[in-house]
């Protein structure tokens, strides 16, 4: 049996750009805070910044470069890179709030399935590797996307707003 293979370049040059600019800000010294720390305390509103969900300790924010339409990141708010930089109560919350991601994901996008995960480290393709988040993607049977393949364009439906309004929509 042979596996056929459909090279998506456009994720690896984001991935490698996002790298290049955490390395070029460790170079010069700036260890600032996290994309996403920065999205916290940019005191914009959630529906500005595509927040769906506060929890104590935890938050869910869509992703900006979704793999599919209603892509979300939990994360907790605290900027910690590992899960065992993670609190009790932040590791409690952090599963309880991914678990109620993918019901929420279920029911306002109605996908055949989902992928639940999380990159640690540079290494393991983390974008963003000093502030872990899990990854909670719909996924529906023939996904593949063969535009992002064959054209280096990703299409999504519908507008990232859109998305959020769905899922704060079903959030309990």
């Amino acid at each position: 049996m042979t596996i056929d293979r459909i090279w998506s370049g456009w994720r690896s040059a984001y991935v490698a750009d996002e790298a290049a600019g955490e390395r070029r800000r460790a170079d010069r010294g700036e260890t600032g805070p996290s994309v996403f720390t920065r999205l916290l305390e940019s005191g914009l509103p959630d529906t500005e910044t595509h927040i769906v969900h506060r929890g104590p300790t935890c938050v869910v924010v869509m992703n900006a470069y979704p793999y599919t339409t209603g892509h979300l990141l939990v994360l907790p708010y605290r900027e910690v890179a590992d899960l065992d930089d993670l609190t009790a109560e932040e590791r409690t919350e952090l599963w309880t709030t991914t678990q109620t991601a993918v019901g929420v994901v279920r029911a306002a996008f109605a996908p055949d399935g989902v992928n639940v995960g999380m990159n640690l480290g540079r290494a393991s393709g983390g974008s963003v590797p000093n502030h872990l988040h899990v990854h909670v993607v719909p996924r529906w049977t023939g996904d593949s996307n063969f535009m992002t393949a064959i054209a280096d364009t990703q299409t999504l439906p519908e507008a990232l707003s859109v998305s959020a309004d769905k899922v704060r929509t079903h959030w309990t």
